[in-house]
């Protein structure tokens, strides 16, 4: 029996949560289209989750004890349901049982082990430690290491003493975006987002999403319109926000929709991503599905996902033109093939060749 650590279901769907969530709900389908595989999926669900999945094919279990500690829940609560059942645990966001009990475990990225730079605060820092301590976990103790490229794989294999053969590179996708509904009225609440007359970056403003490149452009370029949307996650903010809405040529959106930002990603001139660490990096992909053009960092994993679907930035220099950038010609095949070849539906196959192997073993 497999049970899947449903801690992801207690936080909004962004980024590692609406990977995992979408990930879940193709397995469903194809555990549907596969019985005669008699492989056993179970989902551990906290009672106070904000959402309650409604699979057909794994099934629910609502744990007694509400997730209030995430590392309570992934270290005991997991862990003895897990017992109980006789379960391999199948955790998708980055932490996971101790030892033995560790399971099947997902390390999208080792940020917080790659860049210590950038955790300076007292909670940085517990972040920080708190990371580093299931990356270690998971590379020791894991059956076997999910991750969502080869760059993150080559960065674990670098960081830990692994064995390679038990890391397997499952990609994200952007299947979700089929569903949103369009919304343009962001529009009328900012006027001065004219159509294809603006910049967009979007993602939650952690320091690696690295807005003091869109500081030091905007600042160059006081004529660009730049639309930034996303909120400051726990520790480890921009220190470039306050300096950013200084400036007259930066909207700043807070929360949007999904189908606001799909409206935004369908009008902007280019949709700018110059994050210099990323294990993966979804909103590009999200963009490409609606037609945008993206103009992305040529750092960390996003030259690997997304070739000549892109235009490039160094991520720290801003000696360039995104007028110029965003006028470059890329090509339809070169679109489709990423759209192709990165979706929750080839994750979801992936993972459930893994976990036959696992749960006949």
């Amino acid at each position: 029996m497999i049970l899947i650590n449903g801690n992801f279901l207690c936080r909004n769907l962004t980024g590692i949560e609406r990977f995992a969530f979408e990930t879940c709900r193709q397995l469903d389908l194809l555990l549907s289209e596969k019985k005669e595989s008699g492989l056993n999926v179970s989902i551990l669900i906290p009672p106070n989750a904000r959402i309650f999945p409604d699979f057909t094919n794994i099934h629910p279990i609502v744990s007694k004890t509400a997730l209030k500690s995430f590392p309570k829940w992934d270290m005991i609560t997991v862990k003895k349901e897990a017992e109980r059942n006789k379960a391999i645990p199948l955790n998708f966001s980055n932490t996971a049982p101790l030892g033995k009990n560790c399971g099947i475990s997902f390390l999208h990225d080792i940020y917080a082990k790659d860049f210590p730079e950038d955790f300076v605060t007292l909670k940085d820092r517990l972040i920080r430690i708190y990371s580093c301590f299931h990356y270690r976990n998971i590379a020791k103790n894991a059956l076997c290491i999910l991750t969502v490229s080869e760059f993150s794989k080559h960065q674990i294999l670098n960081a830990y003493p692994t064995d390679e053969s038990k890391i397997h590179v499952l990609p994200n996708g952007w299947e979700h975006f089929n569903t949103v509904q369009e919304d343009p009225s962001i529009f009328d609440r900012v006027p001065q987002l004219s159509e294809k007359k603006f910049f967009f970056t979007l993602g939650s403003l952690q320091k690696r999403k690295n807005l003091r490149w869109i500081l030091d452009y905007a600042s160059k370029n006081p004529e660009q319109i730049f639309a930034i949307s996303g909120k400051p996650i726990g520790g480890m903010q921009s220190g470039e926000l306050s300096d950013l809405k200084k400036l007259s040529n930066i909207v700043f959106l807070g929360y949007v929709s999904d189908g606001e930002v799909k409206a935004l990603m369908k009008n902007c001139a280019a949709f700018v991503f110059p994050s210099y660490y990323e294990g993966f990096g979804i909103p590009p992909l999200e963009a490409l599905s609606t037609g945008a053009k993206i103009i992305v960092s040529d750092s960390a994993s996003l030259p690997e996902i997304y070739g000549e679907a892109a235009a490039y930035i160094n991520p720290y220099n801003t000696d360039c033109s995104l007028l110029e950038l965003s006028e470059k010609t890329v090509s339809k095949e070169a679109v489709e093939k990423v759209l192709k070849k990165y979706t929750y539906r080839n994750a979801a196959e992936r993972l459930y060749e893994i976990l036959v192997q696992y749960g006949e073993e």
